[in-house]
């Protein structure tokens, strides 16, 4: 970087939109993006210091604070461009300009801005320059973003002023006990990379009272030794508010260093270009969610995983157990950051904010941007499996990729069409969709396992109608349309090969509440010895699914997911018009008086 906020005129090559547009894109392409992050960065940073002017604050003004960036970065102006440039600075300034817009809270204004004196004494460590700051202590500590955690013995509790004394490389930081009286710590602070293969006891770094490294995951590529951050330390790691450390237990940062090294060595595989394709060396930050030790053990399955468009390259992950499902993870929240990214610097979608659409990976109604998100992730997850697929070593392996395969190109497609047929798209937005569009309908074409294609197609009309039974009003439905809802559209088409039902609106049920899809993962892999109508069904018996649905719903009361099953059921065995149509709008459907398996 310079030591000015210099932001240039911004142009996005149109072969580079173009390749994007596919849901893939080159390492230029991404580089490209990763610049127009850079530059809406520091416009973002420019608007926080206008804001901070004048601030009231007993840490080191901001524009003093600044200063000390810009000298460093003029004597090492990558590590402080890299700085400058971290998933976790973008998430402050974002954080502390809702802050000052009175739409988010958090701890003190001051002790917020002064994130800002952390980045400053950073700045200096890297430059090796002489400086001293005021800096804030939560409960005696100093986070320093990008490598660690400074605290001070027996400290203070609650918010308090430290000075940082940087000379060298070295850091001296004051504050005060809990008597009143001073304290301090002098260290030479740096990271903590998690060292590769599977580490023993011994290679394990041992804390500090004063000293918390931020830890890293490794994995060797093509162009040597990548280190990532695995942040449990930084404030600002999450998606929104500030956020106390939560350190892993070294057992637990071994099981994420081997399992990201296996999902590397997943991505690394060879197969055919295109989209569901990672480096992981783009990846900025891995922020692991919701567990500090290896015990419960982990799920096969990633449980929580989201992103940020604050936050480019960052992504929060409950690690699973398996590495194929961590790779899988990584493509998906990583096209949420190339689609933010991209949304920075075009609009895409006129977009009312009104959550009316279906979304075939979610419980409840989109609106449209989240709909785009979601097409745009899952075609990403689609071009996964499909090398999954490309690359299968036997029949089990294939059949497992082909489902999931079949099962999201089938899903995104659907997606697609919902955003193209609404007519709320920007030109830019036409022709990102539109490029969804060309690669899902090449896909759609391409042979999968007969067995894996029938379970995906019987997952997504399972979705779909589950969610039409539990979100949308029934004729003669006796309510008011939920508060703050619009009519949906009902211009979705039904599973694969099926009519489309004419134009409409429906309106959504006041009673609806969270549900949990369990089916998606579910039909994933034939059962072995089916014993339920579910198991059935995925197993290609769908006459013994019909009979236990038929069963359940005899007994009452009347259960949208069995429901939902049996509609799918009875599709699957008397295929035609009539459950096309019963599938298309599952909510006018009248129970019988007695349920039959005909």
């Amino acid at each position: 970087m310079t030591s000015e906020l210099e932001i240039p005129h911004f142009r996005v090559p149109a072969r580079f939109l173009a390749e994007l547009a596919t849901g893939g894109g080159s390492q230029q392409a991404i580089s490209c993006l990763e610049r127009a992050e850079r530059a809406r960065r520091l416009l973002l940073l420019r608007t926080l210091l206008d804001r901070l002017d004048g601030l009231s604050t007993p840490l080191t003004p901001p524009a003093e604070a600044w200063q000390v960036v810009k000298e460093s970065a003029a004597l090492a102006p990558e590590p402080v461009d890299r700085l400058l440039l971290a998933p976790a600075t973008g998430g402050w300034i974002a954080h502390l300009l809702r802050r000052v817009h009175g739409t988010a809270s958090g701890p003190p204004v001051w002790a917020e801005a002064g994130y800002l004196c952390a980045l400053a004494v950073t700045a200096a460590l890297h430059a090796g320059t002489v400086t001293m700051l005021r800096v804030p202590l939560a409960d005696g500590q100093l986070y320093l973003p990008g490598l660690g955690l400074a605290g001070l013995t027996d400290a203070a509790p609650g918010w308090t002023v430290g000075r940082a004394h940087v000379s060298r490389g070295r850091l001296t930081l004051t504050g005060t006990d809990r008597s009143g009286a001073a304290t301090s710590s002098a260290l030479h602070p740096g990271t903590a990379p998690l060292p590769l293969g599977a580490p023993t006891r011994s290679t394990v770094h041992t804390p500090s009272p004063d000293w918390l490294p931020l830890r890293a995951l490794t994995h060797v590529g093509p162009a040597g030794t990548v280190s990532i951050p695995l942040d449990d330390l930084g404030p600002y790691r999450d998606l929104d508010d500030p956020l106390p450390p939560a350190r892993l237990d070294a057992a637990e940062a071994e099981a994420w260093q081997r399992l990201f090294e296996s999902a590397a060595a997943e991505l690394a595989q060879p197969g055919p270009a295109g989209p569901g394709r990672l480096d992981p060396a783009l990846i900025r930050a891995v922020v692991p969610w919701g567990r500090t030790s290896v015990l419960p053990p982990a799920p096969p399955a990633v449980r929580v995983s989201a992103s940020s468009g604050d936050s480019f390259g960052a992504m929060v992950i409950a690690r699973p157990s398996s590495p194929v499902a961590l790779a899988e993870t990584l493509v998906h929240e990583f096209q949420h950051s190339k689609l933010a990214a991209l949304m920075h610097l075009f609009p895409m979608v006129d977009d009312d904010r009104q959550e009316r659409y279906y979304a075939p990976w979610r419980p409840d109604p989109r609106h449209l941007t989240g709909l785009l998100h979601g097409a745009y992730a899952f075609t990403g997850v689609a071009g996964f499996w499909r090398d999954r697929l490309a690359v299968a070593a036997d029949e089990r392996a294939a059949d497992l990729a082909g489902y999931h395969f079949a099962l999201r190109r089938q899903q995104s497609r659907l997606v697609v069409r919902t955003l193209l047929v609404e007519g709320r798209l920007t030109p830019q937005g036409r022709a990102l969709v539109s490029g969804l569009a060309q690669t899902l309908d090449a896909w759609l074409r391409e042979p999968v396992p007969q067995t894996a294609l029938a379970r995906a197609r019987a997952a997504a009309a399972l979705h779909r109608t589950e969610w039409r039974l539990r979100n949308i009003v029934p004729p003669g439905f006796c309510g008011r349309r939920a508060p703050g809802t619009r009519p949906a559209p009902s211009s979705h088409t039904a599973p694969e090969g099926a009519t489309v039902t004419a134009p409409g609106t429906l309106d959504f049920r006041p009673d609806r509440a969270p549900w949990t899809d369990n089916r998606t993962h579910g039909f994933a892999r034939p059962p072995a010895r089916p014993s339920t109508p579910d198991e059935h069904l995925a197993a290609g018996n769908p006459a013994a699914a019909l009979e236990g649905y038929a069963t359940s719903l005899a007994a009452g009361p009347l259960d949208p997911h069995v429901l939902a099953g049996w509609m799918v059921a009875r599709a699957v065995l008397h295929p035609g018009p009539a459950s096309r149509r019963l599938l298309a709008r599952p909510e006018v459907f009248r129970p019988p008086a007695r349920w039959t398996t005909m």
